[in-house]
């Protein structure tokens, strides 16, 4: 499962999620709305979208080849 840090109206968390359907690994995203979180707030709130695997995240801005990168390297199957 790969976390997508988000919140409401943000034109570059839709970015980060278009940028995961391209590399087709959409369905294991889930979005998480920081806005109702004070932790996850205050510690996404400057820096979203972030995207989580374990220990490991991705912070914007990042392209579709450095998400590929970072699919990869977390193992995660994706299609180039």
């Amino acid at each position: 499962m790969i976390t997508l840090y988000s919140t409401e109206g943000c034109h570059l968390c839709e970015m980060a999620f278009a940028l995961a359907q391209q590399a087709n690994v959409s369905h294991l995203v889930e979005v998480v709305d920081i806005a109702f979180d004070d932790e996850l707030f205050s510690r996404y709130g400057v820096t979203i979208p972030v995207l989580k695997v374990d220990n490991s995240e991705i912070n914007w801005p990042f392209d579709l080849q450095q998400l590929q990168q970072w699919l990869d390297n977390n193992g995660i199957t994706h299609n180039s």
